[in-house]
């Protein structure tokens, strides 16, 4: 599983690593049942510490989005995808209102916000 963590982005890793998760999980890459690395594997393979995946594997079951089943490890819990969907767009949403107040406090065009946009999707491609 592609976890990639940015020890510079101000956002707590364990944070990073639940929310892509979450991405994952809504966009179907991960399926229902499916099981999760183990927290120490994860940990491994990212180069952090296993109380970071502990801690985002704790919150993803407190959300609803993995269960825990003893002694067998971490699986995807059967969601609703619509509610988790939107869940995700309300904070897109959030952060463009920030961006765009930003934007227009510092009298950036809408022309030049979209293509701001525009280069970002690209880069992620």
């Amino acid at each position: 599983m592609e976890i990639i963590i940015s020890n510079s982005s101000g956002v707590p890793i364990y944070e990073q690593i639940k929310e892509q998760i979450k991405v994952k999980i809504v966009s179907n890459e991960l399926q229902e049942n499916e099981l999760l690395p183990s927290i120490r594997a994860l940990a491994k393979d990212l180069r952090c510490s296993v109380i970071t995946t502990k801690n985002a594997y704790e919150e993803l079951v407190k959300e609803g989005y993995v269960k825990n089943v003893p002694s067998k490890g971490f699986y995807v819990a059967k969601i609703n995808k619509d509610i988790a969907l939107e869940e995700q767009l309300s904070k897109i949403e959030e952060l463009l209102f920030k961006a765009v107040t930003i934007a227009k406090m510092n009298h950036v065009s809408k022309e030049m916000l979209h293509e701001m946009v525009d280069i970002l999707c690209e880069e992620e491609e």
